[in-house]
């Protein structure tokens, strides 16, 4: 057995092919003053085929794993249009007097190099990116076709030493069973689009191979602990098969109860919502049982183009959204960018620690004519549906009444125009950083909902970056000082009377159900994929039952000491079930 990292979910059995690891030797062809503006085109060609290969890319990926993970291919573009990427090619044709491919091949490895040396995993993984889009624009210089996967054989593992998002993009998982990487972390690109198109993947199992795995060996990885097994004995792989096929046929049960209402055995009503981007994943999410949307991140209407969104055209998105949801609640997220997230046309200063600057409802009340452009569009949508709207980011009482002074103005501007809009929405806000914890009781009379933000809650509250691989560890969602807030947050709400509830990953987790469901929690909000397994754990979960592992958990010194607990108390709910 070799011990990987885990890094997407599931079990897959079958022979390997491993992918040749293409490294671009090139020779040291020299050029004169006169080719110059020669080898320029040529690369300003190459790039203008990269990107266009790239949007198409994106376009046949969109309807397969949503728009959230495409914007992955968003970063490549952002490459080729880096002016700091371009100078450097430049710099080596006219200073070396060297061909376009040896000057793009040799500011690849220049950047990936310093990438690599520096003490972050999280950024020597965009080195990865970085390589993929310098050979997709060597693959052009060249003329050279790109390795493809064989598509007339047996379903196969595929291994190689690190796969790049836009190799990823073109497995068919009806080919692919799984895949091996030597390298790579959970928190690669390629680590994302294969968790997104549901192929378990294994990583960083170099260091541990005595000898290469050969094209053609028997293969088991199982993608939730990390493990690899090279041609197994016949015990183990039966062991998989009927491991494997246990998994099949719950996923198989989980569609049987999209229909059915999520109330406990002792009738406490949780909705269970979806997280979600665009309207195409919406079917999805209606499709596996969701009650509405309980966070709609309208970003992504910003990321996928070259310019603001107009009001017409945020308002038709919402719009389609709210009236296919046919009366179920629709909560619509204010822009949510800075941090993580950049727009290319928009241009936000640099900064040193961007999660702690210029971001979501600052930069709305900083650029109130986007805000207001916003705010219009989904009041207008409003009035086809259930539609709620929720401010990002919230930290005082002073942002809230702000954002609200927009959107008073905002109303004004369409009873003035004659458009109509439900004049009762509900607003709520985001409680992600502890300020917004510690008051509030003050927040709680200022609006009708709240929605925690568990993952950057976490993130502010134990002071860690969870994509900084070196400090990972510590980012603990279990940590007493999160149970805590928690339970001031929803006490808070509870005393004024408003609803609230949880969109973060959290959301999703099993373990935590007795957390809300003793916190008498209103509503929890999570991706597609998790609410049938979230459902068919809470018709089996006593509300009073939870209350009692709860208090426990205030005696809690640690984060071990509270999943014991949950792990204890979901064990006794698996036996309890099983005895009938």
């Amino acid at each position: 057995m070799i011990q990987g990292i885990g890094a997407s979910a599931g079990i897959a059995i079958g022979r390997s092919f491993v992918l040749p690891n293409w490294e671009w030797e090139l020779p040291e062809q020299k050029i004169d003053v006169a080719d110059f503006a020669r080898e320029f085109e040529r690369v300003y060609e190459g790039i203008r085929t990269s990107k266009s290969e790239i949007e198409q890319i994106k376009d046949e990926l969109r309807d397969v794993v949503g728009s959230e993970e495409t914007h992955i291919f968003d970063a490549h573009i952002a490459i080729l249009d880096d002016p700091v990427f371009m100078n450097e090619i430049q710099g080596i044709i006219q200073r070396q007097y060297k061909a376009a491919e040896v000057a793009v091949k040799e500011a690849i490895d220049h950047f990936v190099t310093m990438f690599d040396l520096l003490d972050d995993e999280y950024m020597k993984e965009r080195a990865l990116d970085i390589k993929d889009v310098g050979n997709r624009l060597l693959k052009h210089l060249l003329g050279a076709p790109e390795i493809t996967l064989p598509s007339d054989t047996q379903p196969f593992i595929l291994i190689a030493k690190e796969l790049s998002p836009s190799q990823l993009a073109h497995i068919n998982p009806q080919h692919v069973l799984g895949i091996v990487t030597l390298a790579g972390s959970t928190t690669s690109h390629s680590a994302i689009m294969a968790r997104a198109l549901g192929v378990p993947l294994v990583v960083g199992v170099e260091a541990k191979l005595e000898e290469p795995i050969q094209t053609g060996q028997t293969i088991i990885i199982d993608g939730s602990e990390g493990t690899v097994f090279i041609d197994p004995v016949q015990s183990i792989i039966d062991s998989f098969t009927a491991l494997h096929s246990h998994q099949a046929e719950a996923k198989k049960r989980l569609h049987g109860i999209a229909g059915y209402r999520p109330v406990t055995p002792d009738g406490k009503r949780l909705e269970l919502a979806a997280n979600i981007s665009s309207f195409k994943e919406l079917e999805i999410a209606l499709s596996s049982g969701a009650h509405g949307v309980g966070l709609f991140r309208t970003e992504f209407l910003y990321m996928d183009r070259n310019r603001f969104p107009k009001e017409e055209e945020q308002f038709e998105v919402y719009r389609s959204v709210a009236e296919r949801l046919g009366g179920e609640p629709l909560v619509i997220r204010t822009l949510d960018v800075g941090g993580d997230k950049q727009l290319d046309y928009f241009e936000l200063p640099e900064e040193d620690n961007p999660f702690l600057g210029y971001r979501a409802i600052r930069i709305s009340l900083d650029r109130q004519d986007l805000f207001k452009t916003q705010l219009r569009a989904i009041l207008r949508a409003s009035h086809y549906g259930q539609v709620k709207l929720m401010y990002p980011l919230i930290s005082s009482v002073d942002e809230v009444r702000a954002a609200n002074a927009v959107l008073n103005e905002a109303k004004r501007e369409l009873e003035e125009a004659g458009l109509p809009y439900d004049k009762g929405m509900k607003i709520g806000i985001m409680i992600e950083v502890p300020a917004a914890v510690m008051i509030a009781d003050l927040l709680a009379e200022e609006v009708d909902f709240f929605s925690i933000g568990t993952n950057d809650l976490v993130q502010f509250t134990l002071a860690v970056d969870r994509m900084n691989e070196e400090i990972s560890h510590l980012y603990e969602p279990y940590h007493p000082a999160l149970i805590r807030m928690l339970r001031m947050t929803v006490e808070a709400a509870k005393r004024r009377g408003i609803t609230v509830g949880v969109c973060g990953e959290l959301a999703g987790d099993l373990r935590a159900l007795p957390i809300w469901l003793s916190l008498d929690v209103d509503e929890l909000s999570m991706s597609s994929h998790s609410i049938l397994q979230v459902k068919e754990r809470l018709l089996c979960t006593s509300q009073e039952e939870s209350k009692e592992v709860f208090e426990q958990l205030h005696g809690c010194r640690t984060s071990t000491e509270i999943l014991a607990q949950l792990n204890g108390f979901m064990e006794r709910v698996d036996k309890k079930t099983a005895n009938g």
